[in-house]
């Protein structure tokens, strides 16, 4: 489990990658620190041409049930893996 010290951390380093991640990276990315932060999604899902809403919103709303803590854990795994390549 990841404490929420080693959680800011790896967020911070998020900001800081030496590379840009791909789109999916990114989105894996964006929905572990949603979940982690505010639990499952929340509002409606965006519509018409809002294709960047859209993928984000499923992104995270593919996480719906899965932990704070399970989220907060796989973000900094994720982010770990980033910085190992």
């Amino acid at each position: 489990m990841a404490t929420h010290e080693e959680f800011e951390a790896a967020a911070q380093r998020a900001q800081q990658l030496p590379t840009k991640p791909s789109n999916t990276v990114l989105l894996q990315l964006y929905s572990l620190y949603k979940q982690a932060t505010e639990g499952d999604v929340t509002g409606s899902r965006p519509g018409g041409f809002d294709f960047k809403g859209i993928a984000k919103y499923d992104a995270w709303a593919s996480l719906t049930g899965k932990s704070k803590e399970a989220a907060r854990r796989e973000y900094v795994e994720l982010v770990n893996s980033l910085f190992a390549v």
